[in-house]
């Protein structure tokens, strides 16, 4: 799937890919999609309670070597 922006959060442990994804989003319009790279197992978790809660949308994930990539994208609602 097509992406707009880009998050290399790999390497980085809970909470900071979350972390970084909400600020990523801040600075996209609603619509667009972020690509989250993440190898954190917690990740799996973490992304899907993160889009919920915020009003995202989780569009896709999948596994690439050692890491998993997550697409959300940006809601119109409450916030990045």
């Amino acid at each position: 799937m097509d992406h707009d922006a880009d998050l290399d959060a790999l390497g980085l442990l809970c909470p900071l890919p979350v972390l970084k994804a909400r600020k990523r989003l801040r600075a996209l319009a609603p619509g667009q999609v972020l690509r989250i790279r993440a190898d954190d197992p917690a990740a799996v978790v973490d992304v899907p309670h993160f889009c919920a809660e915020a009003g995202h949308e989780l569009v896709g994930m999948e596994e690439a070597g050692e890491a998993r990539h997550f697409l959300v994208r940006k809601g119109q609602g409450r916030g990045a």
